[in-house]
């Protein structure tokens, strides 16, 4: 039996299950007519909208109890004698329990259905035969809802299985998200996950982020954009993460939003949004994004205790009691109460964003013990000088003391032991929805906001660095129509994460201003797909104009600096970088906004740990095509963000590209610029 956490017993343990808004967008985009390059669909015509609200009335105790009133059960015209194939044991009337008693909804007997039915009042129980009486009051134009309501009852069951069967057909959705989560350390403290999701379904094994730090990325994963098209740039509300700003133009036009207005997905969110979010300046935990149905999100950065949530927009404080407060745990709950007592008559989406494995990695008291003998891994590239690289990776000292190994060694297993509160997370959803008979038709994405290093380098513990540790990913999927046990190995990132999960609500792609391309051909196993080669990484360094006062001598600029004086970020970090995966090439080329003009380039096929900057010795041609495409891609929007790479036979340079004020001067690289 699982413990009740605090913040969940009277959200949806009652059945209350309180959406963050009432009204419903117009919906006619989605499902079938509607997808990648698809006619979009009519307007949906009012009888599915009034079929959109009679499911919704079933849908939870509140729905229930706001669609009877007080009395109304005396003055409302029932139709409870017309017979039905609907058997007693049939769940129509939501789901966890929504039916009270056998045979009848909300207590109402046959005998006070048929004491109603002489009431003559306009509002309407549409009985569905002897299982589920539906209490409604039409909630579009009148004449037409009287019209509807007029004929037999038989019809409003026909109407009802119709709008059913449609509901069923659009797939649920669950993503999990994880805060920095290194892709080569979530296998083994992520067994059950990786047996649930990964064995059962597809593991892409080059999922890159096109930012790596939490607020950029998330925000690519919201919007489908790169970070030049969201201007999410870092982690502050002037680097605009979730600043006003940031809600006026970019939230309306979310992945959720879209979901949620035009494809009539019930929203789910619980956990950490954007590390801003709360904020005084950008209107507190009242606000709540467009595109959400229920709202469960953390105030600011990733905690375990003491943290507060905005619960549909009402500031709720947790302690730091590990029975009624560890997060993870309260997310768990929160979200299998969600799907104990959400509507059964709307496709759902769901997206749970933990705090593991982020700092300050503090793990469930069960498991403070485990992987007690793990350390960070010794790769090639731990704990050297990174020789012939930007500045800041030159100044952490090497080799590292051994205060630091053993504060990145403890980290690192700390980190661990976080994780295995998520792989049980994990798994009681899945078990849940296996229960519910609807993990057959549901996609669960698995996938981080960013990777991390410990000790590369000689960089302690941190992200936002441009290498292969940092902005590398697990993305892990299964659902209808994939096949388990795969391995992919083309170039995704998490700007291709809202374009499919769009895609598989049936929405049509044309219709947004996406930069990235729908997974859905590449998790059907479609060969004739053309796939892209490369894609941009950037980031926009985080500084302040004085000195670090722990650490002087290294001047104005620079922050995340550890005791040793070793920094992790400064005002001119700021890179821009093509990654290339092709049938030729493994290659990264990047270039630092600085005075010094920065390049950086590796051979990932002989250089996988990516040691050995080859931007001196690299083909001139090579590179001047690399510093092009780059330009490129840093002013690129939605469709040509995806044309062929440097090595796909089908490039070509267009000068009308490079002009852009996203983009930086042309410039001509020669071993003396260097």
């Amino acid at each position: 039996m699982r413990h009740v956490r605090a913040g969940t017993e009277g959200t949806f343990g009652h059945g209350s299950l309180a959406r963050t808004e009432e009204k419903r967008g117009g919906r006619g985009s989605c499902g079938p007519g509607g997808g990648r390059g698809r006619q979009a669909g009519r307007a949906v015509p009012f009888s599915r909208r009034y079929l959109t609200w009679l499911g919704r009335c079933c849908s939870s105790r509140r729905a229930r109890e706001r669609a009877l009133p007080e009395g109304a059960a005396a003055s409302a015209a029932l139709y409870s004698s017309v017979s039905s194939p609907l058997t007693s044991d049939e769940p129509l009337c939501g789901a966890g329990g929504a039916r009270v008693g056998r045979g009848r909804c909300w207590g109402l007997s046959r005998a006070t259905s048929a004491a109603a039915d002489t009431s003559g009042n306009s509002s309407h129980l549409c009985s569905l035969g002897p299982a589920c009486a539906i209490a409604v009051a039409p909630p579009g134009p009148s004449d037409t809802g009287r019209a509807l309501l007029s004929v037999l009852p038989r019809w409003c069951w026909a109407f009802f299985q119709l709008y059913r069967f449609k509901s069923l057909a659009l797939p649920g959705i669950l993503a999990f998200l994880a805060d920095a989560l290194l892709v080569l350390s979530f296998q083994t403290p992520l067994k059950k996950t990786n047996a649930l999701i990964a064995q059962m379904g597809i593991t892409f094994v080059n999922a890159y982020v096109p930012s790596a730090l939490c607020c950029p990325s998330r925000a690519s994963i919201l919007t489908g954009k790169y970070p030049h098209n969201h201007h999410v740039v870092n982690n502050t509300l002037e680097g605009n993460c979730s600043s006003k700003l940031w809600q006026k133009i970019q939230e309306p036009y979310t992945f959720p939003a879209l979901l949620k207005a035009m494809c009539g997905y019930q929203t789910f969110f619980a956990g950490k949004y954007l590390n801003e979010y709360g904020a005084e300046d950008a209107g507190g935990v009242g606000h709540v994004p467009p595109g959400w149905s229920f709202w469960y999100a953390l105030e600011k950065n990733s905690k375990y205790y003491n943290y507060t949530l905005s619960v549909n927009g009402k500031a709720r404080r947790h302690g730091e009691n590990y029975s009624v407060d560890y997060l993870t745990d309260v997310l768990a709950n929160m979200s299998l109460d969600f799907l104990e007592y959400k509507s059964n008559f709307e496709p759902f989406f769901m997206m749970i964003a933990t705090p593991a494995p982020h700092s300050p990695w503090t793990p469930a008291p069960q498991y403070t013990k485990s992987f007690q003998n793990v350390s960070a891994p010794r790769n090639s590239n731990f704990n050297i000088h990174g020789k012939n690289k930007h500045w800041l990776i030159r100044q952490a000292k090497t080799p590292m003391s051994n205060s630091s190994i053993q504060f990145l060694d403890d980290a690192y297993r700390k980190r661990w032991q976080t994780l295995l509160s998520v792989d049980d997370l994990i798994e009681k959803l899945v078990k849940k929805l296996e229960v519910n008979g609807e993990l057959d038709n549901t996609y669960i994405f698995y996938t981080s906001d960013n990777g991390f290093h410990t000790g590369q380098f000689s960089l302690p513990i941190d992200k936002r660095q441009l290498y292969e540790f940092d902005i590398k990913v697990p993305l892990l999927v299964r659902g209808p129509g994939i096949k388990p046990n795969q391995t992919n190995k083309m170039l995704v990132a998490n700007i291709d994460l809202g374009p499919t999960i769009l895609d598989i609500a049936g929405y049509d792609l044309n219709k947004t201003q996406m930069d990235g391309m729908s997974l859905l051909p590449l998790l059907k196993g479609d060969k004739n797909v053309t796939w892209r080669s490369d894609f941009l990484v950037e980031y926009q360094g985080e500084g302040y104009n004085g000195s670090d006062p722990t650490c002087p001598g290294l001047g104005p600029g620079v922050t995340h600096c550890f005791p040793d004086c070793v920094c992790e970020d400064s005002y001119n970090n700021t890179y821009a970088c093509v990654r290339t995966l092709s049938a030729s090439w493994d290659l990264q080329y990047c270039e630092f906004d600085d005075r010094e003009v920065f390049v950086e380039v590796y051979n990932l096929t002989a250089d996988p740990h990516q040691i050995n900057n080859i931007a001196k010795t690299i083909d001139q041609e090579i590179l001047e095509k690399m510093n092009y495409r780059l330009m490129m891609l840093q002013s690129c929007s939605g469709a040509t963000c995806r044309t062929p790479g440097v090595f796909d036979p089908g490039y070509r340079f267009d000068p009308r590209l490079m002009f852009s004020n996203h983009g930086l001067r042309a410039r001509r690289f020669s071993a003396q610029f260097l």
